[in-house]
């Protein structure tokens, strides 16, 4: 954590002479920032994400120019969320002790710090572009989607009902109150959601949103069983940044904010169901699963069939009905926001309907 000898700088404080220290217990011990420029980028509701441009002096030919810097947001609002939800903590925390354990693609961390749970926090971050962040409304073509869900073989594979990582309390290890504490703030936020996102929702997705919070046992609040691994929760467009200069989209998976011990399902229901429109996903998510599904047994993953890989994915497509109703609740409200809380709730809902998982919370 920080100390009294290294503070936590703002995005109005930083200076060359913090960056210096930082780039030298980094990469390259003889490195000095001479200036730099800063300047925000994305559009994130918990977080706020400058780009810095370094100029260097006595530097590696290899030694970045360019980081990506990741802060508490300035809405105290959404920074309070970021506190009470551990979003800050857990991500600094992922960085620090779970993310060498994986191989999904991953920005390099040059530094994670915090002061105690934040909002104090800072994230030194390799800079991917030319690479482009996806676009939440716009959605993504097949090609973007299979990626996506191939790529989180490298997260689930290597935690696959890993027993040591319920060691880890930011991971939300089982036995834990978080199930009924989402479903009491699902219940509670949810007439508020629908006051303000109900009106362009169809009357079906309406329903099903709803029907979530009257039901017994929805799959959504139900507790973690076997099979289990680490499930980043948040995993859209809007957290990656993608590379298509090759054949193969090359993607970069970001914001472990709410990363968790959880259903690994869930992620790949809740990418497909809100990256991509209805009438583009109908025809090519099973296909997707079941390419997703082989590459996890081909990582070493054994004792899981296909028949339970997609019904337990079916039940994922409420994985986004939280994120949804809650997060856009919680954080401050944005033009932007609105916007993406609502392609997500048609989205998902309209998933969940065709894939009859509706079914499930009788």
């Amino acid at each position: 954590m920080s100390s009294a000898e290294t503070l936590i700088p703002t995005a109005t404080t930083i200076s060359a002479e913090w960056l210096t220290e930082r780039l030298r217990a980094s990469v390259d011990p003889g490195a000095t920032v001479t200036d730099f420029s800063a300047h925000n980028i994305g559009t994130g509701q918990v977080g706020q994400c400058l780009r810095i441009e370094l100029e260097l002096a006595g530097a590696q030919p290899d030694t970045p120019t360019r980081l990506i810097a990741k802060l508490p947001s300035s809405d105290p609002t959404s920074s309070a969320t970021g506190v009470a939800l551990r979003n800050y903590y857990r991500e600094v925390m992922f960085y620090r002790e779970i993310a060498p354990r994986l191989s999904i693609r991953l920005p390099h961390c040059y530094h994670a710090d915090i002061d105690g749970e934040g909002p104090a926090f800072i994230l030194l971050l390799e800079d991917l572009a030319p690479a482009q962040p996806g676009n939440q409304l716009e959605g993504c073509r097949p090609e973007i989607a299979e990626a996506a869900a191939l790529e989180l073989v490298g997260l689930h594979a290597p935690s696959w009902c890993d027993e040591s990582l319920k060691g880890y309390d930011y991971l939300h290890a089982e036995p834990s109150p978080e199930a009924p504490q989402v479903g009491d703030m699902y219940r509670q936020l949810l007439p508020g959601f629908i006051d303000r996102y109900g009106p362009s929702l169809a009357a079906d997705e309406r329903r099903i949103i709803e029907a979530v919070a009257e039901a017994a046992e929805p799959p959504l609040f139900r507790p973690l069983s076997t099979p289990f691994s680490l499930e980043h929760v948040d995993y859209r467009l809007d957290n990656m940044m993608i590379d298509e200069r090759t054949g193969t989209p090359r993607l970069t998976v970001l914001d472990w904010q709410s990363i968790r011990v959880g259903k690994p399902l869930n992620d790949v229901a809740y990418f497909i169901g809100a990256g991509m429109l209805p009438e583009v996903r109908r025809p090519v998510e099973e296909g997707i699963v079941r390419r997703y599904y082989d590459a996890l047994c081909s990582a070493g993953v054994s004792n899981f069939e296909w028949a339970d890989c997609w019904q337990r994915y079916r039940e994922g497509t409420f994985a986004g009905f939280g994120i949804t109703v809650i997060a856009s609740m919680i954080v401050v409200q944005t033009e932007r926001g609105d916007a993406m809380f609502t392609a997500m709730a048609q989205r998902h809902a309209r998933h969940a309907l065709d894939l009859g998982a509706d079914a499930f919370l009788t």
